[in-house]
């Protein structure tokens, strides 16, 4: 283990020191890194392979409507991921109960998503019934979303190599059928159905990867009113946050689309599409060490935040190697991906990029709004960022359309993922570990 200290990020080596069966930590990353690095390899030669296929008008009818539903998806979601794999954490012991309510209540709140989208989109577009149809059948899936309170159990063990084997296995097969569609020539509307079947076929993953567990039982989940309440009083804020960030991720493709059309944001989805693949990083590091997080609160005080800062050092290095070589290698990797029709993301993705170096700090900063009880700040500072993009939205739109969607996401990121943490006293100490990581980053690492 001396040998690795100096290769290790802080964080996780104190982890490995302090509590020998933090070694999970390691591990669980280890397998969140290696679902997200098969879906980045496999997602982006398929996602290319379709988005060619398609053109960027149906490629950018098929990511508008994607988007549209995401903008009500929060609402099956209840803000209620962090939340049960907290009280699973706190108490195992009503982790039934906890887990029966929260998939009843993901339940009535995707029964609400597909209510508001197809009601919206029906509103919106009454005469396109392409649109309305596609909307329809993409919001009729997160019904089974439901089952991902079974991930959240997987994690709160920090075992998620069970569901990435689950959801990898589906992921794979999905991807060889989207190869079928293209080698058949099938319409669009069927690769619309790939996306419904890639989420049902995830639920049942999850469950198989769940009775796999011989001590789980589905059949010992139980409702229960009061903890219902108790749920809800606590992710509310959280569920509010996840509108807003919604809307500052998937706003601006439903703005650009509503006008400047679907080509525009076939490009501005190309280049959105290489920029996110690099969220999975901070979320798999993030919802590893969340476990050692809270214990480290229990502890002491002092100890909390230096995980926290070393949290915070790691997420800055990481988003900076990834920003600044895309920076400069932005169109060739645009033109050698997608070829010439979609040669106006490369402006795009260049700018898109540094997006990244806030996603990541804001997602690092979820734990500490968790253990602290201050959801309530989260969702104020994410209600601000969505302000941002929308006002930013419509100012730069009509004049640079998909250059000034990205300059309004990265704007909006840096204000909800760190600026924002000014305005209230409680949040100072974070932005100040977030100002310390972006400008100190020789703490990176431990000295040798």
């Amino acid at each position: 283990m001396s040998k690795s200290r100096r290769f290790l990020p802080s964080i996780i080596y104190d982890s490995l020191n302090s509590h020998s069966n933090l070694k999970r930590i390691i591990m669980n990353i280890g397998w969140l890194s290696f679902d997200r690095v098969l879906r980045m390899g496999v997602g982006i030669f398929i996602g290319v392979w379709v988005a060619r296929y398609l053109g960027p008008d149906q490629f950018g009818l098929f990511n508008y409507a994607i988007a549209f539903v995401a903008l009500f998806s929060t609402v099956a979601n209840l803000g209620l991921d962090n939340i049960v794999i907290r009280d699973i954490v706190r108490d195992p012991s009503c982790k039934y109960e906890t887990l029966g309510t929260a998939f009843i209540l993901k339940l009535l709140g995707s029964g609400v998503t597909i209510l508001l989208a197809i009601s919206a989109i029906y509103i919106l577009h009454p005469s396109n019934c392409l649109t309305q149809w596609i909307v329809g059948i993409i919001a009729v899936a997160t019904v089974f979303q439901s089952f991902d309170v079974i991930d959240f159990w997987f994690q709160s063990q920090v075992q998620s190599k069970y569901s990435v084997w689950a959801r990898n296995i589906v992921f794979i097969l999905v991807a060889l059928i989207r190869v079928v569609l293209i080698q058949m020539h099938a319409p669009l509307i069927a690769f619309v159905l790939a996306v419904s079947i890639e989420i049902i076929l995830g639920a049942i993953g999850l469950l198989v990867a769940y009775r796999f567990l011989k001590e789980q039982r589905l059949k010992l989940w139980r409702f229960n009113f009061p903890r219902a309440k108790l749920l809800l009083k606590n992710s509310w804020p959280l569920m509010i946050s996840g509108m807003a960030i919604m809307l500052y991720i998937k706003i601006d493709i439903v703005m650009l689309g509503e006008m400047a059309g679907d080509r525009a944001v076939g490009i501005y989805a190309a280049a959105t599409r290489v920029s996110e693949l690099w969220y999975f990083i901070p979320m798999a590091i993030t919802s590893s060490v969340f476990p050692s997080i809270i214990e480290a609160k229990k502890i002491d005080e002092t100890k909390y935040y230096n995980r926290l800062q070393k949290l915070f050092d790691l997420m800055t290095g990481i988003a900076l190697v990834i920003a600044i070589p895309m920076t400069f290698l932005s169109d060739f990797i645009i033109r050698i991906l997608y070829a010439d029709d979609y040669v106006g993301a490369g402006p795009i993705l260049a700018i898109h990029i540094w997006a990244a170096l806030f996603v990541f700090l804001g997602v690092a900063q979820s734990p500490w709004d968790i253990t602290e009880g201050l959801t309530k700040l989260a969702m104020i500072r994410t209600l601000i960022g969505a302000l941002i993009n929308i006002s930013l939205n419509i100012l730069l739109l009509p004049l640079y359309a998909g250059l000034g969607a990205a300059i309004a996401t990265v704007a909006a990121y840096a204000v909800s993922g760190c600026l924002a943490n000014v305005i209230d006293k409680r949040s100072r100490r974070i932005f100040l570990l977030q100002m310390k990581s972006l400008f100190l980053l020789r703490y990176l690492y431990r000295a040798p």
